[in-house]
């Protein structure tokens, strides 16, 4: 199977930024990495600059999420996650972590600590109505499916 490939410009901000990579043939996500390190407290939430500006194409959006690993053996997230970064978005791609574990954790230049998922994303066209279609769910809010 082969994928769609998209282009996206990418600029080093930064002379120890790191291009974006993909861990394996086939990964949906592919790695960010940091051009700083810096300690993280437990319950500490912070920003980490990955020295790179990117130009999402229209139509696209780059979804950042946390890496499982980092996730499972440090509690370490991407505290927004999925973060959103716009297609019209020009800065620096900042990563927002936070520590849940009990304990002070270090991140290190040149780490992995988020990835990074291309996703074409339509855009809605709004229109009231007076009322809307039935479903199985109906206004079922929160909890309502018994699971």
């Amino acid at each position: 199977m082969s994928f769609k490939t998209i282009g996206v410009a990418v600029k080093k901000l930064h002379e120890d930024a790191v291009i974006p990579t993909y861990a394996n043939d086939g990964d949906a996500g592919f790695d960010f990495y940091v051009i700083g390190g810096g300690k993280i407290r437990a319950g500490e939430t912070k920003l980490f600059k990955t020295g790179l500006a990117m130009a999402i194409p229209k139509g696209y959006e780059l979804q950042v999420r946390s890496r499982s690993g980092l996730s499972l053996k440090a509690q370490i997230v991407v505290l927004n996650a999925p973060g959103t970064i716009d297609a019209g978005y020009r800065g620096e791609i900042g990563i927002i972590l936070t520590n849940f574990s009990e304990k002070e954790y270090t991140v290190r230049k040149g780490d992995r600590v988020a990835q990074g998922v291309l996703n074409e994303v339509p855009r809605a066209k709004f229109h009231v109505v007076e009322d809307l279609p039935n479903s199985d769910r109906g206004q079922g809010g929160f909890g309502s499916s018994g699971k």
